[in-house]
């Protein structure tokens, strides 16, 4: 069983769609922009094999944490080789423990929240433990160097580096640490605080610290520390990104061998590009940032530095980073103008931009949150950045930028030699994921949460890993392999409105499921949440199925498990069948119980339900019951049978065609079996598939019950979407179906024969 959670607390930076895009042509500046990257990345035929590795302890927040979000099996967020030859592996727990991995072993190297008083990690995203960086030449001067955050009591009583932001609640604070013995296993030595500032609130702090590892011994960038340090989540309204006179929004470049910064524990480099700029901090090496998350360089080519950019509205952008750059926050995210009075839409770029001299990205993706999703609500995604693989061991991915969304887990790549500034964005690719026997799975599914939590790592062979907060796992890329192409055939995909195949949990929410259809009309999965998902696949691939099911039949509540979406004014997602002229309700299904289920609104407990609910689209003027098209299975002159059941006027007649073989050869108990219903309004003909194939059968209803005249539906938009039962509004039960369902597609045309037969076969055939 898949253990999840629901996450609907607010997180602004959100995720979805990518890619291939000019920024928008100049002019027409107060026309927003609804969809700003309509391209989705494009589903890759390469796939990674992934090996776990280790498991990490479990961790807990300090104080407790209350955010669901920081509730994870431990905080895990970076695995990095030591650079000491030694092929120790560090990895650093934001609430609190540095691990070493030694040959598969593992042990706690430093706990910082045993260290410091004022340690801090229960609010915030990025509050505790955050990063370690092992200065290049560990191995002999024994020095790395931290950051984690301290609370308000540290606040109050520690004198910051640079003033702390307004009414600071949390101190980020960069430690150097001198190792007695480099190579022992626990951490003793000395200690010195080089840096400390404070923010506003607890997101946006310092993320991230680190070395270039392709500078070597002489170069000038050898043994300077970079330092992410965010906007302290006020730079929404306000100009601290662009404030030179402050740490804040920037990425800092600093020498922590020197003695000339502002409290003589670092030094300035004086190749730092505003160095001697009148009211510029000369720290600081880039500007105009609100979260810039994950930094890395290019082992290979021209060693650029990418950074992994989380976005505020709409963006998640990366960044090939150099000395001065201007990222635009928050005048920008992206390549587009922000308004933070208006933070639903973006804007076309002024007819003047050059003069600003921002930099834009070399490859984003957008939000693209749900229809119907609030827009300034979490719509889980955050852009998780990666590592370019310069390895040798698979050539299919040299060369390639390997990044993800550190919510959903989806894994991406774009070519680094489409990453060019000034140039059209890189397309993104989405990576398919195999674990070690061959079995296809997506990141949700090797951690058993919709809310991954995922980073990237590294080691000195460029061997690239993968590790989760959501389980404390960590796995390591062992191999490439050629993926299967789609499941739906290009005669579905053509008029799919509609597609649940229950391995898509809403990162903010898990008791909804991601639409695969055009519409993205966001599932709800009613009485039982997260827990319906279940790991059983129809077909090869699917690794998820929904499960439905009566829970109390002695009461007539509202606790049976089904699924649906609701909206009495109707579903505007769901236009393409308003007026439509045929459709089509197809999916895998299978009994796992007894079926009809007794009646829990009669007080007779003999009573049953005369049908079985399966999947169907609700009329325009529906209770939760009318439906526009339906599978069921229904009493038919006293016999329940399978049938497709269809009403052309909202409010008029249904007409039902009934399956002429018994409903119980059709589903036999514990056996997949794939069902279709045809429906053309056109002409009154409905028709039923099983497995490919067509069913006889016969109407039940004589005459012209849908007053056929030429034309389609009633011009409605469907009130819902019913799964497992009716009333998808959860203000009532009835007809509740004890089964598992798969790959549910709703389309806005009644399929023809071959298109059924063909959508069957891929299932087993890609």
């Amino acid at each position: 069983m898949r253990v999840r959670r629901s996450w609907c607390a607010a997180v602004t930076a959100v995720v979805a769609a990518a890619t291939l895009l000019a920024p928008p042509a100049a002019g027409a500046a107060d026309e927003p922009i609804i969809d700003p990257i309509p391209e989705e990345p494009q589903q890759s035929r390469l796939g990674l094999v992934l090996q776990e590795v280790a498991q990490l302890p479990a961790s807990e927040a300090t104080p407790p944490a209350t955010d669901p979000r920081l509730i994870r099996h431990n905080r895990i967020n970076y695995v990095g080789e030591v650079p000491d030859g030694s092929g120790r592996m560090f990895v650093p727990d934001l609430n609190g423990p540095l691990y070493l991995l030694d040959g598969g072993q593992q042990h706690v190297y430093l706990d910082f929240k045993a260290r410091f008083e004022h340690f801090f990690s229960g609010r915030g995203m990025g509050s505790g433990f955050g990063f370690v960086a092992f200065h290049p030449d560990f191995a002999r001067n024994g020095k790395f160097y931290t950051v984690h955050s301290e609370d308000k009591a540290a606040i109050d009583s520690e004198e910051p580096t640079y003033p702390n932001q307004p009414n600071a609640s949390v101190q980020s604070v960069v430690t150097e640490w001198t190792a007695d013995d480099p190579a022992a296993d626990v951490f003793s030595g000395s200690q010195r605080e080089i840096f400390r500032f404070g923010f506003t609130t607890q997101i946006h702090a310092i993320q991230q610290i680190d070395f270039n590892p392709t500078a070597r011994p002489g170069d000038p960038d050898y043994g300077l520390l970079y330092l992410g340090v965010g906007d302290g989540g006020i730079g929404l309204d306000s100009d601290v990104p662009q404030d030179m006179s402050t740490p804040a929004g920037k990425i800092l470049r600093i020498d922590p061998a020197g003695n000339d910064g502002p409290s003589g524990q670092y030094g300035i480099p004086a190749s730092n590009p505003f160095v001697g700029t009148p009211g510029a901090l000369g720290e600081i090496y880039a500007v105009g940032m609100r979260d810039p998350h994950r930094f890395s360089w290019d082992p290979g080519g021209r060693h650029a530095m990418y950074l992994g950019h989380i976005g505020q509205h709409a963006i998640e952008a990366v960044y090939e980073v150099r000395a001065g750059d201007n990222f635009g926050w928050s005048e920008r995210e992206g390549d587009f103008t922000f308004r933070p009075e208006n933070q639903c839409y973006l804007y076309p770029l002024p007819a003047d931009d050059e003069k600003y001299g921002y930099v834009y990205p070399v490859a984003a993706y957008d939000h693209d949150p749900p229809q119907g999703w609030p827009c300034n609500s979490d719509s889980g995604h955050a852009i998780s950045g990666g590592q370019v693989y310069r390895g040798t061991q698979f050539p299919l991915l040299r060369g390639k930028y390997v990044f993800g969304d550190l919510v959903d887990g989806r894994v991406f790549y774009t070519d680094v030699n489409r990453m060019k500034r000034g140039a059209e964005r890189a397309p993104l690719h989405e990576l398919q994921l195999f674990d070690t026997a061959g079995k296809q799975m997506r990141m949700t599914d090797f951690v058993g949460d919709g809310r991954v939590d995922l980073r990237f790592g590294t080691d000195a062979q460029r061997n690239l890993y993968l590790l989760a907060k959501a389980n404390g796992k960590i796995w390591k890329v062992v191999g490439t392999r050629a993926a299967p192409g789609s499941e739906v055939t290009e005669q579905v995909q053509r008029n799919l409105v509609a597609y649940y195949d229950f391995e898509r949990p809403f990162a903010a929410d898990d008791s909804r499921e991601l639409d695969r259809g055009s519409s993205r009309t966001l599932l709800s999965l009613l009485g039982g949440g997260e827990d319906m998902r279940v790991a059983d696949g129809a077909f090869p691939g699917s690794n998820n199925a929904l499960q439905a099911q009566q829970v109390n039949p002695e009461v007539a509540g509202n606790d049976d498990w089904k699924a649906g979406v609701w909206d009495g004014n109707g579903v505007s997602s769901l236009s393409a069948f308003n007026g439509v002229e045929g459709a089509t309700v197809m999916g895998w299904f299978k009994m796992t119980g007894e079926n009809p289920s007794p009646d829990s609104n009669t007080p007779d407990p003999g009573d049953r339900y005369n049908a079985v609910g399966l999947a169907g689209i609700l009329s325009g003027d529906s209770d939760g019951h009318d439906v526009r098209a339906l599978l069921e299975l229904i009493q038919v002159d006293g016999e329940l049978r399978l049938v497709g059941l269809g009403r052309r006027i909202d409010g008029g007649s249904s007409q039902t065609f009934a399956a002429e073989q018994d409903w119980r050869e059709l589903l036999p108990p514990g056996e997949w079996v794939h069902l279709a219903a045809t429906f053309d309004y056109t002409t009154g003909e409905i028709a039923l598939y099983r497995n490919g194939e067509p069913l006889p059968g016969f109407y039940t209803v004589p005459g012209d019950p849908w007053q056929l005249d030429g034309s389609g539906t009633t011009k409605t938009n469907p009130r819902g979407i019913k799964i497992g039962g009716s009333f998808p509004q959860n203000t009532a039960e009835r007809n509740p179906c004890n089964c598992r369902m798969d790959s549910l597609m709703f389309l806005n045309t009644a399929a023809e024969p071959d298109a059924i037969a063909h959508q069957y076969r891929r299932f087993f055939q890609r």
